[in-house]
């Protein structure tokens, strides 16, 4: 797309690309991770955890970078990958999926400020009260606003709140490792008194969605591949974006195991980060993260709400979304993209009113809903490996790629495996609607609707939507 006249304000440099990818990762997540490793495993199992999800993640990473170098005319990101290597109707889906995705991310943001502030103002209680949705639906068109005055200017601002809400991440990992208890971190090693393979693989399964909520947003560089001033910062940035968060994650993690017993850490209230802060250093300590906390969430609420926007728009500008999706205003901003973006956020707002546990479906919901973009990545690289596609014959490299892609190809299969069938089926409810913007952009281009395999796949999704309406009426499965 052509920038216009304002072309050299909007690009974005080397440093805002790396501060969209560890701003869009590091949000909630990281400060609920002292007691959701502690009621799952023991430090041993978080050691597999990290190996598998970091290898699977790193593994992805590497394909961004390098589907940034040999596709360099693809210039939006996760869904232009899968539309190029599958078709209309995949990329469709890709976008689709990630840009819902995005939305459930921001839902998950705003419930947990709410419900962080409720630890102070009771009326807010765990975010889904009356008062906790209508102010979270006053924040949400804030944002709204402030994004519509410019993409540039918001990313300016994300910049400036990922390096805010890394300074108490920081402490915390500095205290932490000057008061460890070698002797804690020993008696929390195995995570067991009586350690066996397979209480390990049971320990280190039942993390595995929470590895993929916290590296979610890993392709924040790639979806904003456009604004880059140069293609190769994009792989840059994805990677070292990756590597900085997966330290942090892993230090969070493992310190904690030798500041309390985990049975304590399992039972500390969210951000359980505040929790073993304080019990090293007091109260102030836990307010101090109780407020880092909020400063992370708000700015990961905006880099989502970034994303969310961009990708929309992207998937209209080339015209697999309907036209209104790529209209402009005269900040350059996604305008059409964002108001249909938060009318959807303010509509799981309102449904989450009505969750039994509405941020821990929110936050599952949204691995979900990537993992599915996330895997059609890593089969698009496995793909120009296996074809020879963008490769000189003989060259090394294709080998190296094909084996990188693989590995992130199969673990994105395995979490989608680990995440189980009712996410399958609530996520297809969200697709099968979404299908309307791609019948709309369709008949906008005077053009069938699907083709043979396409109206299959649809067939497919459209059956798993009426299989889950079906559970969720009769009480098989719910929200």
């Amino acid at each position: 797309m052509a920038v216009g006249s304002n072309e050299v304000d909007q690009t974005f440099s080397r440093n805002a690309l790396i501060a969209l990818v560890v701003g869009s990762m590091v949000g909630s997540g990281i400060f609920a991770l002292p007691a959701a490793f502690g009621r799952a495993t023991g430090a041993f199992g978080a050691i597999i955890a990290w190996i598998i999800a970091g290898t699977g993640m790193l593994m992805l990473a590497l394909v961004f970078q390098s589907l940034a170098q040999r596709k360099p005319e693809l210039d939006a990101g996760i869904y232009a990958y899968a539309k190029a290597g599958f078709g209309d109707y995949v990329g469709f889906a890709s976008a689709s999926g990630y840009w819902i995705g995005c939305c459930l991310a921001d839902v998950v943001c705003l419930i947990l400020i709410k419900g962080t502030l409720g630890l102070f103002f009771p009326i807010f209680g765990d975010g889904t009260t009356l008062v906790a949705i209508a102010s979270a639906s006053l924040l949400l068109w804030s944002v709204h606003f402030l994004v519509l005055r410019g993409v540039k200017g918001a990313a300016a601002l994300n910049t400036v709140a990922t390096y805010a809400k890394v300074i108490p991440i920081l402490l915390f990992i500095a205290v932490a490792a000057m008061l460890l208890d070698r002797e804690q971190l020993s008696r929390n090693f195995w995570g067991t008194e009586q350690p066996d393979a397979r209480q390990i693989v049971s320990q280190v399964r039942s993390t595995m969605l929470l590895t993929v909520f916290v590296f979610v947003g890993i392709e924040g560089a790639s979806v904003y591949s456009r604004y880059a001033r140069r293609r190769a910062d994009i792989g840059f940035a994805t990677v070292v974006g990756f590597l900085t968060v997966l330290c942090l994650l892993v230090l969070v993690t493992l310190l904690s195991y030798g500041v309390l017993p985990q049975s304590a850490l399992a039972d500390l209230p969210t951000p359980s980060m505040a929790g073993v802060m304080e019990s090293m250093v007091g109260r102030w300590g836990g307010v101090f993260i109780s407020l880092g906390l909020l400063i992370s969430v708000l700015g990961n609420y905006l880099s989502w709400s970034l994303l969310a926007a961009e990708v929309l728009h992207s998937a209209a500008i080339h015209r697999t979304m309907p036209s209104f999706l790529a209209r402009e205003n005269a900040h350059k901003a996604p305008a059409g993209a964002l108001w249909l973006t938060n009318c959807v956020i303010q509509a799981f707002l309102l449904v989450s009113w009505f969750a039994e546990y509405a941020f821990t479906l929110a936050l599952k919901m949204t691995s979900a809903m990537t993992l599915i973009p996330y895997f059609l990545v890593a089969a698009y690289g496995l793909k120009l490996a296996s074809t020879g596609e963008t490769y000189d014959r003989g060259a090394q490299t294709r080998t190296a790629d094909g084996i990188r892609a693989g590995i992130a190809t199969i673990y994105a299969v395995a979490m989608i495996y680990a995440g189980g069938l009712k996410f399958l089926l609530l996520s297809s409810i969200l697709y099968a609607p979404g299908t309307l913007l791609f019948l709309i952009a369709k008949r906008e281009r005077k053009e069938v609707a699907f083709n043979r395999i396409e109206a299959v796949l649809f067939a497919a999704i459209a059956l798993a939507a009426g299989a889950g309406i079906c559970a969720l009426a009769v009480g098989a499965i719910s929200i």
